[in-house]
């Protein structure tokens, strides 16, 4: 918990005053705090905190639209802070990406597995984000290799396998990945082509 950074976003000082002596107290880091959407997007930029607690109603931006931006930026989770608690309010911050929702007025009680619970999912789904980033860039690696296999055996009469071994072989001695050596013959077979 207490490796935790918290960004408070409200526009109401004494709310912000509040929250940081409810967070401070349970061994969270407080990294930043400020009273308004635009300020919270850029001290998310800067200060990359690990939750970020946002206000809904708040002059320019709304605690709802900066969660948008820091969200589709993957900055930081967002657990929004309202004293409402209208179904269209619930449904705009789910669609902004939202991780948590608290209705005012809440206790310490509350506040803490909210927080838990906001910085455990946003893990959980960066760490299925980089899985299926991985999955895709192995998929285009293998899509490249096979295509390059092809090329090779084609213009160099080889077998599947030995079309495979010289891209490996090729790999290995120059260092770099099969997918980039699979693209340089795919380039340099289009390249005689044209």
């Amino acid at each position: 918990m207490s490796e935790t950074r918290i960004l408070i976003v409200d526009d109401e000082s004494i709310i912000r005053l509040d929250l940081r002596e409810m967070l401070t107290a349970q061994g969270y880091v407080v990294c930043g705090e400020t009273g308004d959407g635009q300020s919270a997007i850029a001290l998310t930029r800067e200060l990359r905190p690990d939750l970020v607690i946002l206000d809904i109603k708040m002059s320019g931006i709304d605690g709802i639209e900066a969660a948008r931006v820091i969200s589709a930026e993957r900055l930081a989770p967002v657990l929004l802070l309202t004293a409402f608690s209208q179904q269209d309010l619930v449904k705009r911050a789910g669609d902004a990406g939202v991780v948590g929702y608290l209705v005012k007025p809440f206790s310490e009680a509350d506040l803490v597995p909210a927080i838990e619970i906001a910085v455990t999912r946003n893990a959980e789904l960066r760490a299925s984000q980089k899985e299926s980033e991985d999955l895709r860039a192995s998929l285009e690696s293998r899509k490249a290799v096979e295509r390059a296999k092809g090329v090779l055996m084609q213009t160099a009469g080889l077998t599947e396998a030995d079309a495979f071994r010289r891209i490996q072989r090729l790999s290995m001695n120059s260092r770099r990945s099969m997918r980039e050596i699979a693209e340089a013959i795919l380039l340099g077979h289009e390249a005689r082509a044209d």
